[in-house]
């Protein structure tokens, strides 16, 4: 369903039906990341690319147009720079271990450390919360700062918008008011 919806993406010319799929491919996106017990992530995903990021593109559809202009130029070199972008990070996975591997080393070092001195350091007995909200609190603190400037961003986007309709609706209703 990721692939058809990016194809759609990549294939439709109208500007507001982008937005609404890349909505969806977001909400897709966070369904996977839960089937791949990241809740956090899928939780981010959601947040972010499917709510904030939606809002944010509509806000700017408002402002222009709803129709994507033809261009002028080859779309050949971007092309090229996306597959070359592709095979990069494709080349840079090739020693990867297997997913789910219990040899990675996550599992052999990093894991067993803090699931060891979780009771002792934190007394918290979800490791995914003491993990998020001690080991990697400042971490934690960044996105959640990341998101709120975000949400703000939108809340001020919002606001501009009504303000710029009411002003158009003064506008019209006194050239309205003059012209009877």
């Amino acid at each position: 369903m990721l692939i058809v919806t990016a194809v759609t993406v990549v294939k439709t010319r109208s500007l507001f039906a982008i937005v609404a799929l890349s909505g969806v491919f977001s909400l897709l996106s966070a369904l996977l990341f839960i089937t791949w017990d990241a809740v956090d992530v899928a939780f981010t995903e959601a947040a972010v690319g499917a709510g904030i990021s939606t809002v944010l593109m509509l806000g700017t559809l408002a402002l222009t147009s709803r129709a994507e202009k033809e261009s002028a130029k080859s779309n050949l070199l971007p092309l090229l720079a996306v597959v070359l972008a592709g095979a990069v990070m494709f080349y840079g996975t090739l020693d990867m271990p297997e997913f789910g591997s219990p040899e990675t080393p996550v599992q052999t070092h990093v894991g067993p450390d803090y699931l060891k001195r979780i009771p002792d350091d934190i007394h918290v007995p979800n490791a995914v919360t003491a993990i998020l909200a001690s080991y990697r609190g400042y971490d934690t603190l960044g996105e959640t700062a990341v998101v709120f400037a975000a949400g703000i961003g939108v809340l001020m986007l919002i606001g501009g918008l009504r303000r710029r309709r009411i002003n158009d609706d003064d506008k019209n209703s006194s050239d309205t008011k003059d012209t009877t």
